[in-house]
């Protein structure tokens, strides 16, 4: 692939133009002025995929003041209220609102950020919701942002999804070893992962890794001693694994800095030598960041 394949691959994550995010973060919020850099540098490498949802604070409203043409943009609906009686009524506006801060007249696809509602009693009227903001042209795609294999298990026995976002990154092998990765390719269904550098924890020297971690310290030195073997850096590794693996169409990034993108667009070209079994692992305690304790 050319260069240019390879960073088309890329979908441009934008919490970071809303909220400031991420263990590794120092940069908090973008500004505005920065965030027109990184959209000219998406466009310049291939990538047309931005990734954004309700609740990144302002982060729709600041993509709204740039001329999105040519790019896909694929939002979040947020949970539905409890109190709600009309799910329809409520989802039609949530994406009104949302389409109207992009300045945009429909998205590539609406993903539920709160999927397990689906399987709530007022599941299959949301369903249809999504269903039929697909039918009016306002979304191309519908589906549902997943956190593990369990949840695309409920999923996907009662719901058609044509697109689902899943966290995965090198040490990340829920995916694989579940067997979905192969799954929702064999039922056509769109993947793009997200959590590739793990909040930014698989980008930090040894010297950087918060003292809680030390728990996995095989893992680490595991990491460590290959990264040093390849000659490659934490970034070149997480990103090439990710963008090497043909069954996921893009690959989620968030950045906070026009520098850390180009920084990001420059390694990710390459190939991605064979990763050991003893890197991955299964353990939530390590791959979902809501289970971290770092006080």
């Amino acid at each position: 692939m050319s260069m240019r394949e390879v960073t088309g691959k890329l979908a441009l994550g934008t919490v970071q133009f809303g909220l400031p995010y991420g263990i590794a973060n120092q940069q908090g919020q973008v500004g505005v002025d920065e965030v027109g850099r990184i959209l000219d540098r998406a466009r310049e490498f291939g990538v047309d995929t931005l990734d954004t949802a309700i609740a990144y604070g302002e982060s729709e409203r600041v993509l709204g003041e740039f001329d999105l043409s040519g790019f896909k943009v694929v939002t979040k609906l947020s949970a539905i209220p409890d109190a709600c009686d009309d799910v329809s009524g409520w989802v039609e506006r949530q994406l009104a609102e949302s389409l109207a801060r992009l300045g945009l007249q429909r998205v590539d696809a609406v993903l539920l950020h709160r999927p397990a509602q689906l399987l709530e009693p007022q599941g299959d009227a949301l369903y249809a919701a999504l269903v039929g903001l697909r039918e009016q042209g306002l979304a191309g795609r519908i589906g549902a942002s997943v956190y593990d294999a369990e949840e695309l298990e409920r999923l996907c026995q009662r719901f058609a999804l044509d697109l689902v976002q899943a966290p995965y990154n090198i040490i990340d092998h829920r995916l694989d070893e579940s067997g979905w990765l192969q799954r929702l390719s064999r039922q056509g269904i769109a993947l793009h992962v997200r959590s590739v550098f793990l909040q930014g924890l698989l980008l930090m020297s040894r010297e950087q890794r918060p003292a809680h971690f030390e728990h996995w310290q095989s893992l680490w030195d595991c990491w460590d001693s290959w990264l040093e073997e390849h000659q490659l850096s934490p970034l070149q590794a997480t990103l090439r694994y990710a963008l090497n693996q043909p069954l996921i169409e893009r690959v989620v990034v968030g950045v906070d800095s026009a520098q850390q993108w180009q920084q990001i667009l420059q390694a990710a070209a390459g190939d991605c030598p064979p990763v050991p079994a003893e890197l991955g692992t299964t353990d939530p305690a390590l791959l979902n960041p809501a289970l971290w304790k770092t006080a």
